[in-house]
Parts: C-alpha cells; structure tokens; sequence
C-alpha cells in the first residue's frame, strides 16, 4: 500500500517568511476505523469524518492526557456529532441522527450541511489534565461547515487570524494480493494561524519602558507588516486541494514544501494518531455500581442479565445474573 506511512499523524509546521504556524492532519484506518464501525449513511460519515480531523488538528497541542471535546447540538437529523481526542493521539467519535429523514434528505439530493444540521452548537471543551481547569468555547452552527465553525471560534474566543481546511472521501483500495477493492475512509485537514509575537506586539503590549517604546508610525508599520504576513500565508494555504490533502501517494512534507515554497517551511515533529475508546470492562463494573438496585433492575434482562454497548466502539460488556447481583 503507497503512502501508508504517512496516515495517521499530525505534523506541525512553521513557514519561514511570515511565521505563520499551522498542522497538517492526514487520517487513514483511523478514520476507516471509527466510521466503519457503525456503517453511518454517507452524508453522517462526510460530517463526523471531518469532526475527526479537526479534532486530532487541535487536540495534537495538548499535553499528555490532556483532553478535547467537540460536540455539536442541532435540531436537524444529523443530531449530534461527539468526538473525544485523549493525547497523546487517540481518537474516538459518534453520531446521532434520524435515520429516516436523512434518508429522505439522501433521496432529494439534499445533503449539504445547512439540511443536515439546521441550527445549533459547536461546543470545544479542553481539559488540560493535571488539575487544571477545563476551558469551553460554543460558536453558533448554522448554515456553517465544522471548518468555518472553527474559525469562528477562534476569531471570537481567541482572536487569532486562523485558516481552516478540511476533507473526507473514500478511496478505492486493495486489500492484499488477488483481493478484490475494497473502499476506505480517508480524512485530512490543514490549519494555519498567524500567533502574535514580539515583532507584532502593540504599543500597549509593550509597555511604558522607554526602551522599547516605539512611534505611532513605527507601530503602524509593524501592524501592517504584520498583516501583510498572514494575508500571504493565508492565500498560499487556500490554494490546497480536497484530493491533496486526502492522497496517501504524496507525502505530508512534499504538500507543505508545495504549498509553502514561496515562503520557505520548516515541518517539526508529528504526533501519531489512532483510534482508540478506552472503554473497558472495568469502567463499565464501575459505572454500574453507582447506580441502585431499582435502576439496575430496570436494565436487566428476562434472565437476569445485563449488557452494556459502547455507543463510540460498538463493544459489548455482559454481565451474567451473579455478577449483576454482586454489584
């Protein structure tokens, strides 16, 4: 299989020129993993497909153990999409929708995502781990794509001059020797943001200290060069394909030497990334002892038994009458 190497990771880059940072995010049997599983109608596993590349392009910044959630809430029949990034690198995600109106939408043609969604929330919740505070950002998701969403977010919660791509397709593949094709999930994405730095610090930033101070025109000069900067490397990365983004034939590298050759590019360490739930038969034992007898009893089984299903993995933990007795 060509390319393979390169799936499933987050790599991070800087462009030289204007300092402009970015990842690039390139999803193979991850993504083939997690939208498989459920066997979803086309338009679902489009939407959740990119929710997995936005996720693993913004959760590749935390620490270990660090956490993300993307939720989306909407009245649509694409309900919601829930996607969880546990650093370092593992991806898990669900949807829930209304199988017979998205149905009926896949009949009409009508698939695009102001039918899918109608109006609601893109909910980004960060966990940093280590005792430290949990930060949430809710931008409206209406008529919105998940990477316009993205940069409303940022544009309204943090102010940074961000650019968002992001694509899902399936590709046709061989699976061994003789075999006959097969299709697979692949999803990609790429985000630039322009970080503010010393050089594009406002007066204000800087302070009263007479050794740093600068003029009014100085500052201006600085803002504008500032700027000028990131509308360069916004409009280089703008100039990325779908198909380039999802080709398992060209190397992450050689896309952002493509992209960037004007502005030069340095490409830093990735992060690999896998699907992965973490659920367990453990936590589920742990989950049900929290629970009273009544509840437990309106779960059971005719035989006494009691199962549980994972809703992101689809795995089953079952737990036989003494076991539920003994909880």
């Amino acid at each position: 299989m060509i390319g393979q190497g390169s799936d499933d990771r987050v790599l991070p880059f800087r462009t030289e020129s204007s300092g402009a940072q970015g990842r690039l995010v390139r999803l193979g049997a991850s993504c083939d993993e997690i939208l498989s599983r459920h066997d979803y109608p086309e338009p679902v596993s489009q939407v959740l497909g990119e929710a997995l590349a936005l996720t693993a392009l913004l959760g590749s910044l935390l620490q270990a153990n660090g956490r993300l959630i993307l939720q989306t809430q909407t009245n649509g029949p694409l309900r919601q999409i829930a996607v969880n990034y546990t650093s370092p690198g593992q991806l898990r995600g669900l949807a829930n929708f209304d199988a017979a109106r998205i149905e009926t939408l896949v009949r009409e043609g009508l698939t695009g995502m102001a039918h899918l969604v109608g109006s609601g929330h893109l909910a980004m919740t960060i966990d940093p781990g280590g005792g430290q505070p949990r930060t949430q950002g809710i931008v409206e998701l209406t008529n919105h794509t998940l990477a316009q969403a993205a940069y409303t977010y940022f544009r309204q919660s943090e102010q940074i001059p961000t650019f968002v791509r992001l694509a899902v397709a399936r590709h046709q593949v061989r699976t061994g020797t003789g075999a006959s094709a097969a299709w697979r999930w692949r999803a990609g994405g790429l985000i630039v943001q322009q970080l503010p730095d010393d050089a594009g610090a406002s007066v204000a930033q800087r302070g009263d200290d007479p050794r740093t101070a600068v003029t009014e025109t100085e500052d201006d000069e600085v803002r504008r060069a500032y700027e000028e900067d990131w509308n360069r490397a916004r409009m280089l990365a703008s100039t990325v394909e779908d198909h380039e983004l999802l080709d398992p034939t060209l190397e992450p590298e050689q896309l952002l030497y493509r992209l960037f050759a004007e502005e030069g590019v340095r490409v830093l360490s990735g992060v690999d990334v896998e699907a992965r739930c973490g659920c367990s038969r453990e936590r589920v034992e742990r989950l049900l002892k929290t629970f009273g007898s009544a509840e437990l009893s309106d779960l059971r089984e005719p035989d006494g038994s009691l199962s549980v299903k994972c809703e992101y993995c689809s795995s089953e933990q079952r737990f036989t009458p003494d076991e539920v007795a003994g909880l």
